[in-house]
């Protein structure tokens, strides 16, 4: 029987949205310590989004051409943590846009292969993918909390230090995981192309990309916008965490959400959403109140959104096409559309203001709303094995 390896892959969640946690809200931090305009911050935390819109496909190709994912998720973990390296001797925009591509270009490659990694490993029990991923939430709340409370007692340097440890980490259970065997399925000769085609599949991605661009502000100006209202650098971790916290929970009751509804339905729920909390994020950043409320609705734009979007891709794009699907995803996504709202925000920044940067990503997430209104239909669903929930025993 096959032995699941629980901790190892949980380990490697853990180390990997701990990096999430310690370098989206506080690494714009640093570099407005250093004199970047808004624009160069911008530009610099869009290499990561640039990096996922080039990097996984690329990765997952080779991956899938030569059957050496677990090489290539060790070598990103390498090269990544010997990009940040960098980080501690340079302080002027040319150098760490090389230093950042260099870490982004790499580190963009591991999370579809692990992803694929781990539901190889859970077989037919693509269910508990949730008690394996939740841990990376609990990492990203370790992070975020364990780092704003230390950089409001030292310097705003002190987070490079942090996310050097944490990319250790990623690396130590990077070399500690063991391969499985694809999945098979009468799925896998089918043409990348004829999945792509479908209106369904279309319409995801699409809708997939106007939510990562309505998310640019957030990952790159958030922390910022905080700091500008007079919260301390814990109160920033602690509303960072409330997103995460709200996740978990999405995650935990994602297989009885899918059971009573539709796919369409949570979908369209999670954009709604994001309409509403980018206004409010945008408008009412005075109030601690509104804050927290925006942040609990984290729960909804990316943890449901993500948990219905992963589980479709995952059945969608079967057999040796689940590597391709899953980076095409992230590409799009994270990639594409991370890197569209960073670069926009970063304009609009100075340009605009903190509110209409903000609604503009309401805007993105309304798009997003009308191409699964129009395209995906309640039929159109997932089988209830593949989302994520709870019942299933942690071994």
């Amino acid at each position: 029987m096959h032995a699941l390896p629980y901790w190892r892959l949980s380990g490697y969640y853990f180390f990997y949205f701990a990096f999430v946690g310690a370098f989206s809200p506080y690494f714009g931090l640093y570099l407005q310590s250093l004199n970047f305009s808004a624009w160069d911050i911008g530009l610099l935390m869009s290499q990561m989004q640039l990096m996922r819109l080039l990097g996984p496909n690329l990765w997952g190709w080779l991956a899938d051409r030569f059957g050496r994912r677990l090489f290539v998720i060790r070598l990103a973990a390498g090269v990544g943590l010997a990009g940040f390296t960098a980080f501690f001797w340079l302080d002027r925009l040319p150098g760490m846009l090389l230093a950042m591509a260099v870490l982004a270009f790499f580190w963009s490659a591991a999370l579809p292969l692990v992803e694929t990694l781990t539901f190889d490993h859970l077989r037919e029990e693509g269910g508990r993918y949730s008690r394996i991923r939740l841990w990376g939430s609990i990492g990203f709340i370790v992070a975020v909390m364990a780092t704003g409370r230390l950089l409001d007692s030292v310097p705003a340097a002190g987070v490079l230090w942090v996310c050097w440890i944490v990319l250790a980490g990623i690396l130590l259970y990077a070399l500690s995981l063991p391969e499985a065997p694809p999945l098979g399925g009468g799925g896998g000769g089918e043409s990348i192309g004829r999945i792509l085609r479908q209106p369904k599949v279309i319409a995801l991605m699409a809708a997939s990309f106007a939510m990562s661009a309505a998310h640019g502000a957030y990952y790159v100006f958030f922390s910022i916008h905080l700091d500008v209202h007079g919260y301390t650098k814990t109160e920033v971790g602690l509303l960072w965490s409330f997103g995460v916290v709200a996740e978990i929970f999405v995650f935990m009751f994602m297989g009885r959400l899918a059971r009573r509804f539709s796919l369409r339905s949570i979908l369209l729920a999670s954009f709604a959403a994001a309409v509403v909390r980018f206004l409010l994020m945008g408008w009412g950043g005075e109030s601690a109140p509104i804050m927290t409320f925006v942040q609990l609705l984290h729960g909804l734009t990316f943890g449901a959104c993500h948990a219905a979007s992963i589980a479709a891709v995952n059945r969608w794009f079967p057999g040796r096409a689940r590597s391709r699907g899953q980076a095409l995803y992230s590409s799009l996504s994270f990639g594409a559309g991370g890197l569209l709202g960073a670069l926009v925000s970063g304009r609009t920044w100075a340009w605009l203001g903190a509110g209409w940067t903000f609604s503009l990503g309401s805007i993105f997430a309304l798009l997003g709303f009308m191409s699964i209104w129009r395209w995906v239909e309640d039929d159109v669903g997932v089988d209830v094995r593949e989302w994520p929930k709870t019942e299933d025993p942690v071994q």
